[in-house]
């Protein structure tokens, strides 16, 4: 008769069940998005310092502004306010407070992304910053109150207690600096006077724009456009549509259009390197410019704008 052996395994007191899965002190754990692909981008958490209620300038006292530098742009209530990407390339995010209006604008320098949103969800402010993370070589920002992680692109907690909120896009302008000015004459500008030390005059990812090479994996690319071919990215009530400026520049500056079934009117202005679209009665809709690869990886279903 054999006599079944129970073998126990002893785990010391101090050795945990279960661990927590980090990176840069964030809680990935239940993540959204695959943690595998969830990256570091070198900085720590607020390496890359955000801005919060930075310095403002009047247009006329920014001399360190040239009509070509490019901006981001926002107007709100009346009140128009530029922010360089020179800056930007250097803090990503600034929490600011624009006609009354608590937002916070965004740039991600290897997606060459410019989005701005409303800075409260379901109610609730939230401050932001910049967690040193990336997912598809996306900046992910965190917010302040709970640690969670937000995809700028994908607009969405995909971490931490907000875990599946979503951020609301703001119409936001990615022009020139003359461009900018000639449309809000009374525009005022992101100031230099940051707080930090940092060289403005320099661009940290000199050269970036102009090679196909990405210095973080992606899920999935698209050989249809060179990975850094500017679009303009939209989604409107789930459906995503892409005009690459390779298209735009090859048809009307203006023209109407529908994404989803809605009708839409585009602008482009090949000169100042920026694209628009608005409803059927002119109001300025949200949208992004952004890389090409960048937009293909995180919405590999998008419509393609076309002259063919």
């Amino acid at each position: 008769m054999r006599t079944g052996l129970l073998v126990f395994i002893l785990l010391p007191l101090s050795c945990p069940v279960w661990a927590e899965t980090k990176m840069n002190g964030f809680v990935l754990d239940g993540a959204l998005v695959p943690v595998r692909e969830i990256r570091s981008g070198g900085p720590p958490k607020d390496g890359i310092p955000a801005l919060d209620l930075p310095d403002i300038l009047a247009a006329d006292k920014a001399s360190y502004l040239d009509d070509s530098d490019r901006v981001l742009g926002i107007s709100l209530n009346g009140r128009a306010r530029a922010y360089p990407i020179r800056i930007l390339n250097y803090h990503e995010i600034v929490n600011d407070v624009v006609g009354s209006e608590k937002v916070v604008i965004t740039y991600c320098p290897l997606c060459g992304s410019g989005v701005a949103f409303d800075a409260e969800v379901n109610g609730r402010p939230l401050e932001f910053g910049v967690s040193g993370l990336l997912y598809n070589s996306d900046v992910l920002m965190y917010d302040r109150q709970t640690d969670s992680l937000w995809s700028q692109i994908m607009k969405t907690a995909v971490a931490g207690a907000m875990k599946g909120a979503t951020l609301t896009a703001m119409p936001l302008k990615y022009t020139t600096w003359g461009d900018w000015r000639k449309r809000h004459p009374h525009t005022d500008v992101l100031s230099t006077k940051t707080g930090y030390r940092r060289n403005y005059n320099t661009n940290p990812y000199a050269g970036y724009d102009r090679t196909s090479d990405l210095y973080f994996a992606v899920d999935r690319r698209n050989r249809a456009y060179h990975n850094k071919m500017s679009v303009m990215g939209v989604e409107l009530d789930g459906f995503f549509k892409a005009y690459p400026f390779e298209e735009l520049r090859k048809g009307p500056s203006q023209f109407s259009d529908s994404i989803g079934g809605q009708a839409v009117e585009v602008e482009f202005d090949d000169d100042n390197g920026t694209a628009s679209v608005a409803s059927i009665d002119g109001t300025l809709l949200p949208s992004m410019i952004v890389y090409w690869f960048a937009w293909y990886t995180f919405h590999p279903d998008t419509d393609i704008y076309t002259t063919d």
